[in-house]
């Protein structure tokens, strides 16, 4: 489980992962979340939103990550891949609130509490930071430590 989650918007992976050690703030404008698993929260959401099983999204190498200096132990940035970014960011908040509820009900089955309200306000920040990306060729990415 991360502790501090940052996800925020840059022009390509090297400009991602050159913030693996300090993290985005002061270079990407970012939003703060904690303790949860953004790597698995990453691949759910991307579940959720086309239906593809969690197994075929770990298999496809999703979410990528873009650096981690210290092979797990340490800080990481992962890159969201572009359905995710698309999904989100056509997602209306009547989807975003659908799928925050399926995403809360999959931490449950896995005996994890976490509060709806909460989930629909993760989903919806992350949402708008990948409006932003539009048809640019930037990207959505998450940094955690």
């Amino acid at each position: 489980m991360s502790i501090v989650i940052k996800f925020f918007v840059a022009p390509d992976h090297d400009a991602a992962a050159a913030v693996v050690e300090a993290g985005p703030d002061g270079v990407f404008e970012s939003l703060t979340f904690g303790n949860f698993d953004a790597e698995e929260a990453l691949i759910e959401w991307e579940s959720i939103f086309t239906g593809r099983s969690f197994e075929e999204l770990v298999a496809a190498d999703e979410p990528e990550f873009v650096a981690d200096p210290g092979d797990g132990e340490g800080p990481v940035v992962l890159a969201a891949s572009r359905i995710l970014q698309d999904a989100l960011a056509a997602a209306d908040e009547y989807r975003l609130v659908e799928v925050s509820r399926l995403w809360v009900a999959e931490r449950a089955a896995d005996r994890e509490v976490f509060d709806q309200e909460i989930a629909a306000w993760i989903l919806g920040g992350v949402a708008d930071l990948a409006r932003v990306i539009g048809e640019q060729e930037e990207g959505l990415y998450c940094w955690t430590a």
